[in-house]
């Protein structure tokens, strides 16, 4: 069964991680959710999920996907190394990314926009451009194994794409 990771941190904005979670459950695969510590991690309007993993735990090798999710999460998540070097595994290894919002905010961190076209929330257009991204104001960009949305509304249009490359990569049995 393909896994998907999703790295995140306090704060993050709540619907862009539960319904990734729940749509690429739906789909069948194995989610598993990567923060600082093990345990509960509320989210910005107080949907509290739990860790599976912690950022130390997390083999980058043995996951297919990584989501990652917006709001404040991303901000903290990147102040961890760890998150950064995972974030670039999935770089490096040309796995499926999918990044919404401020989630983008790990791909700078990870050196990985340099070139790429993508979207996000518009308050961190200027540090995807200065980072050397191509910030394009679409619903949902799809830039090679990397997909990237803007906010909540989005979401499905970001999880359709995000969903056809995994397939393309891991079609059901």
């Amino acid at each position: 069964m393909p896994r998907v990771l999703i790295v995140t941190a306090p704060g993050f904005e709540d619907v862009e991680l539960l319904y990734p979670y729940w749509r690429l459950v739906e789909e069948g695969f194995e989610v598993v959710i990567a923060a600082p510590q093990r345990g509960k991690v509320k989210g910005k309007v107080g949907y509290e999920v739990e860790a599976h993993i912690s950022f130390d735990e997390v083999k980058p090798e043995e996951f297919d996907a990584l989501v990652l999710p917006g709001g404040r999460g991303p901000e903290r998540a990147r102040l961890h190394p760890r998150a950064k070097e995972i974030v670039k595994h999935f770089v490096d290894a040309g796995k499926p990314i999918a990044a919404i919002c401020h989630g983008p905010q790990l791909l700078i961190s990870a050196r990985a926009v340099k070139g790429r076209r993508l979207t996000s929330y518009p308050g961190i257009r200027d540090d995807i451009e200065v980072a050397g991204g191509i910030w394009v104001d679409e619903p949902v960009v799809v830039d090679g194994n990397l997909v990237t949305a803007r906010i909540p509304p989005d979401m499905p249009f970001w999880m359709r794409e995000f969903i056809r490359i995994l397939r393309q990569r891991h079609p059901k049995p």
